[in-house]
């Protein structure tokens, strides 16, 4: 009988780590179990002695190039003792494993565990913590390029519109707010004019679940999947967007928020003109990852419906009215 075809598998453990095994000389007693499924598949691998964490990226959703550059930005933050989750090669100097999947080859990349724990509600210190790791960051990242997606207006605001466009209605009200308000916030990145040093190398997706955290103020940051080139600004907003919609309390979040800059700002200036665009750059990264969630449909199905639109919509609108208000 003919196999029929699919868009998407999910790899087996046993058999994954058996293929990691040989072509990274683990022990023979080790455990391999998957961790999440979504827009990539995570596993976790350990022998005992180490624990190691395992990206099968999904079928055509990054390129090996795009992936290449992933892991030299990586190994340039390890050579410059920063804090984050590096690629691990295996026993002939590869980084990148090629599986022949059903739906075809899938990229999977060995990288080292983050120790410590993901924390939601996170003190004034590792919230200062994590602005002075970010900004480290951002140090080395400024001015550089990468052969990956650049960050502007059209790709976090125009193109999400039209993938979302695809499965909601233009005339949808949450559909006619995007749609209005990318308008704006597209004049406002224009508007800004930042300097070349406040562009650079962004990881766009800097939060309490792509980092760990150890006693309080040990920060180690992971998942560079959505790494590209863009105003750096967007990861110090993002960041804010996320922190905000975690402490209801808004004085709560104004203190932490300001902890947060603070520590970015022992090693990292930011102008009055960075400040001033965190609303409007929080707010495009939300409707990119809107956007995601339409690219990615065949994840996002479960639970991308009018009703998730509209709550999603709603908290974007909530950012922006905050921040309007606070002016």
């Amino acid at each position: 009988m003919t196999v029929f075809p699919v868009t998407t598998s999910t790899l087996s453990e046993i058999e994954l780590g058996k293929f990691i095994k040989e072509k990274y000389q683990l022990k023979e007693d080790i455990s391999c179990k998957l961790f999440r499924t979504g827009v990539n598949h995570t596993y976790i691998i350990s022998d005992n002695e180490a624990k190691f964490v395992i990206r099968v990226y999904c079928y055509h959703w990054r390129t090996k190039t795009e992936i290449k550059q992933e892991l030299e930005l990586l190994l340039l933050l390890k050579a410059g003792h920063l804090s984050v989750s590096y690629p691990i090669p295996d026993k002939n100097g590869n980084f990148i494993q090629e599986i022949n999947a059903p739906e075809g080859i899938r990229y999977a990349v060995v990288f080292s565990f983050a120790e410590g724990e993901k924390i939601r509600f996170m003190t004034h210190e590792t919230c200062s913590a994590i602005g002075s790791l970010m900004a480290k960051i951002h140090t080395l990242t400024a001015d550089k390029k990468i052969d990956r997606i650049h960050y502007n207006s059209e790709v976090l605001l125009h193109q999400a519109y039209r993938y979302l466009n695809l499965y909601f209605d233009k005339d949808l009200d949450e559909m006619k707010y995007i749609k209005e308000i990318n308008d704006t916030l597209s004049s406002r990145f224009k508007e800004s004019n930042l300097s070349e040093n406040q562009n650079g190398i962004v990881h766009l997706d800097i939060w309490y679940d792509n980092l760990s955290v150890n006693n309080t103020d040990q920060i180690t940051i992971f998942d560079f999947d959505n790494c590209g080139n863009g105003a750096l600004i967007l990861d110090v907003a993002y960041f804010c967007k996320q922190l905000f919609f975690i402490e209801s309390d808004k004085k709560e979040y104004e203190t932490k928020v300001q902890s947060f800059l603070n520590g970015y700002q022992k090693v990292r200036s930011l102008s009055d003109k960075e400040i001033a665009l965190i609303p409007e750059a929080g707010a495009s990264i939300f409707v990119f990852y809107l956007g995601v969630q339409a690219q990615r449909f065949d994840w996002s199905n479960i639970f991308f419906t009018e009703n998730y639109l509209k709550m999603f919509v709603g908290r974007i609108k909530n950012w922006l009215d905050y921040y309007a208000i606070q002016k």
